[in-house]
């Protein structure tokens, strides 16, 4: 289990699906403290699914490390926040900063609309 305190924005991680009973990567957007909860991660989802139109291609170039096994999309709409050291298993790799900004900007797009 890797701790929430080593993550940071970027971070590719395995973490526990909201949506599903096995786990799945996410992309840390954020990694707010607060006094009374700890580090928060703000993620969203990562797919192997090619059928969301809206979805962010990941390319080999998008990482900073070693890039993911499958072809992935990353799903700016799907937010997920976790507020457990539990529910991430480890850390996978992670993103070069353009990418990750265009992520977020995504992301911040479907709140505000």
């Amino acid at each position: 289990m890797t701790a929430a305190e080593e993550l940071e924005r970027g971070d590719v991680v395995w973490g526990a699906d909201p949506l599903s009973d096995k786990g799945r990567p996410m992309l840390v957007l954020g990694t707010p403290r607060f006094p009374d909860h700890g580090v928060q991660l703000i993620t969203v989802l990562i797919s192997t699914k090619t059928y969301h139109k809206e979805s962010i291609e990941l390319r080999d170039g998008d990482y900073e490390g070693d890039p993911l096994g499958k072809r992935s999309h990353v799903l700016p709409w799907s937010l997920v926040t976790l507020n457990d050291a539990t529910a991430v298993e480890f850390r996978m790799t992670s993103l070069v900063e353009p990418r990750i900004e265009d992520v977020a900007t995504r992301s911040v797009s479907y709140i505000a609309s």
